[in-house]
This record gives C-alpha cells, structure tokens and sequence, in this order.
C-alpha cells in the first residue's frame, strides 16, 4: 500500500509541529498522541483543525506530571488504506502511543484495526459506526463520543412521535451512512412507521443531490432522512429547500452539528432537529470550556461541537489513566491503558461524569437540539436549544446486543 505524498508531507510536518513538550536535559517519558482526521474534505469544518485545537487544549490544561506528551496531526483524506498506513507508519517508527479522533467509520474500523494489531489505543470520537463496540470491537478501543445508535434513537425516535411516520432515506454509501439509515429504519418501523424508500451515493464525491431528492419527493414520504453528515448534509438541505422540499417534508438532519446550523443560517434551519453529546453553551462547564477556547479559534466558521470535544475529553481521561498507572508502564501496552481507563470514573467540563463500558463505549446523556427561529437568537453561535434529553446508560446500544467478542454477557 502506498501513501499520497499530500497525507506523508502533512503528517511530517504536523509531527514537527506538534511537540508541546519544552526539550530537556534528563530524558523523561514521552507520551505520543496522534489526531487523524479530516483537514481537507467534507468533514473538516466539523472536525479538522478545530478537532486538533481540542486536543492541544488537552494537553495544554493537562500540564506537566512528570512525563513529556506530543501531538502530531495527519489527513486521512477519508480514505481507508491512508488512515490505516498513516497510523501503521506513526506506530512503526514514530513510537505514537495513541491514535485520536478517526471520523469516517470505513477509516476508523481499518485504524481499529491496526490499533487492535499494534496493541496501541485508539480513542476515537469521529466515527459513527457501532462496529466499534460490537463485532469489531476491541480492547485497545474506547468509543467516545457518539453512534448510529444513538443517533438513530434520539433524533429518528422523536420524529417519528411527533409525526413523521414516514420516511424516505439519501444516504452517503460507505459504513456511517449504511448503518444510520438501517438503525433509524429500525426505530421508524418499530414505532410502526413506514420506509418508502431509500437512494444511496458515492461518498466522498457527490456535490449534487438534486436526481436523489426529486425521487425523495415523489415517494410521498413525510420525513426525508439525511444519512450523512458536514458538507453532504448542507448541501442536501441547500438544494432541498430550493427544490421546494421543506414545504411538503420534515428534514431529518441524522447526523448534524451546530457548525452545520452555522452555515445554514436559521433562516433556512429554523425547526430542525439533531443530536450531540455536548452543547457549548448546556451548562456552567461547557460555557467555561469554551470561553478557555474561543481566542484561539482560527476562523469565524470554527465552534465546539461534539466530535471536537470528544477529542478533548477522550485525551485528558487517557492522560489521567497513564498518570495513574505511571508512563513508563503506559507505553508498553495500549490494551493496559483503556482497561484502566474504563476503572476509572470519566469527568470532565465537556461531559461531566460518566464512564466507560466493559466493550469500550463512553456513556453520557445524549441531547436532542433544535434549530432556534431568528427571532430567538441572541448572539452567532446562540443557534440551538435543547428540547429533549437521553440518559447515557440509555442512549446507547445495550451491551448484551453489540456482539463484542472479548465480552461475556
């Protein structure tokens, strides 16, 4: 397998880049943490550098408890075969400790992979597919911050009580969107609604969905279920409302952010609904932590959301767990990190208290946002209110159905 000379070059120069450690005279433990996920695609404006700048926060507010840490950055272009050989490579011959972040579940499973192999731990907080805690589950893995499940249940759950008993998927064709789409039918059949039909694209290189919703408007459906996310999400919506769609259908943002609202306008996204795990501004300690991260944002486009935070919580709980077990002993087995990390209570300003499941899944409360109208908005990220909550041990798969083949339920 051979690496594009744009994800080598990016990944050599974010390693120079990314040492936050001072250099010192008495040579001291040094923890190496790897962010890989999307700089330059449709998902980097929900994640890219500002998933990095989470992490660094990490790091930063970590301080120094008697061992060195390093940050490198690559692009896995949401392509497999680079995520996997970037994270081999960071392995082999960078001595990387960890791997963070991972959006697109086709990457993420393939750096599973190479984690599980390597006996290094992966922390992944992008990727949506619930293969993560389930048939490929793995005890080098924590899956932070979101699922399909959870997705599915959350925002397809409350569309169908309220109505929108019909549905018509356009789904990104790779292992998010598939499993999105099936574990949201799942709960709309369930709660005895009805799937009219479904239209999947070649993802990541498809920018026009007209021939997909014009489709979805013939089928009658009530509801138009997006199983994507970032940019396929936006443009969907965009080329929907200028279809006329929104007059006749519910949009079901499946997998949505605050940065996709952002870019919207509540003009346009006014009523609609998505989950996330955190929202900047829930409480006292998501306001804190975004206060502590707003002057170093580096474009006006860039805000907190979840997978950004996931990065956040994921590291400073990592870094907890080495600290706890001492560092030298931490970079001997990435399997011997996670199964401290998930004896030891989660808490943190992004997520607050919580913990991680025997197969790897972090469990905290999932909450149903809505799209403010204009009118209710004070400010520009004053975008979202919270209309519905799911406690963590509820809003995920239970454990005795994921299947994780280390785990005897």
């Amino acid at each position: 397998m051979s690496l594009s000379r744009r994800a080598l070059l990016g990944a050599t120069a974010a390693t120079a880049a990314g040492a936050l450690a001072p250099a010192r005279a008495q040579k001291r433990p040094v923890i190496r943490i790897a962010v890989l996920n999307d700089q330059s695609g449709p998902y980097a404006d929900d994640g890219g550098r500002m998933g990095v700048l989470c992490a660094r926060q990490a790091v930063q507010e970590w301080g120094d408890h008697g061992f060195d840490v390093e940050l490198l950055v690559g692009d896995h272009q949401n392509k497999p075969d680079i995520g996997a050989g970037l994270a081999r490579q960071w392995i082999d011959q960078g001595g990387v400790d960890v791997v963070v972040d991972v959006p697109t579940s086709s990457v993420a499973l393939a750096v599973n992979t190479v984690c599980r192999e390597k006996d290094r731990a992966f922390l992944n907080s992008g990727g949506a597919t619930t293969d993560l805690t389930g048939a490929q589950c793995a005890p080098t893995t924590v899956h932070w911050t979101y699922d399909t499940y959870m997705l599915a249940k959350s925002t397809g759950g409350a569309i169908v009580k309220a109505g929108g008993d019909s549905w018509y998927f356009v789904t990104a064709d790779y292992v998010f969107g598939q499993q999105l789409e099936r574990d949201t039918a799942g709960f709309v059949t369930g709660a005895g609604g009805k799937v009219l039909g479904a239209r999947r694209y070649p993802f990541p290189d498809t920018t026009d969905f007209s021939s997909f919703l014009v489709q979805a408007q013939a089928s009658g459906a009530k509801v138009l279920g997006l199983a994507n996310a970032g940019g396929d999400t936006i443009n969907c919506i965009k080329q929907a409302v200028e279809f006329g769609l929104t007059k006749t259908m519910k949009m079901a943002m499946l997998l949505g952010s605050i940065n996709s609202v952002h870019a919207l306008g509540l003009e346009t996204a006014q009523g609609l609904l998505l989950t996330e795990s955190f929202y900047w501004d829930l409480n006292e300690r998501t306001r804190a932590f975004t206060n502590r991260i707003k002057p170093k944002l580096e474009k006006p486009s860039q805000w907190t959301n979840m997978v950004t935070t996931g990065n956040y919580g994921a590291i400073l709980h990592y870094l907890k767990a080495v600290n706890d077990m001492g560092a030298v002993e931490a970079k001997k087995s990435g399997a011997a990190v996670v199964a401290r990390m998930k004896k030891m209570p989660t808490d943190d300003d992004c997520y607050g208290p919580g913990r991680i499941r025997e197969d790897g899944r972090k469990l905290h409360p999932a909450y149903l946002l809505e799209a403010k109208k204009p009118s209710e908005s004070t400010g520009t990220w004053d975008l979202l209110k919270v209309v519905a909550s799911t406690p963590g041990e509820q809003a995920f798969r239970p454990l005795p159905e994921g299947g994780c083949p280390f785990i005897k339920t």
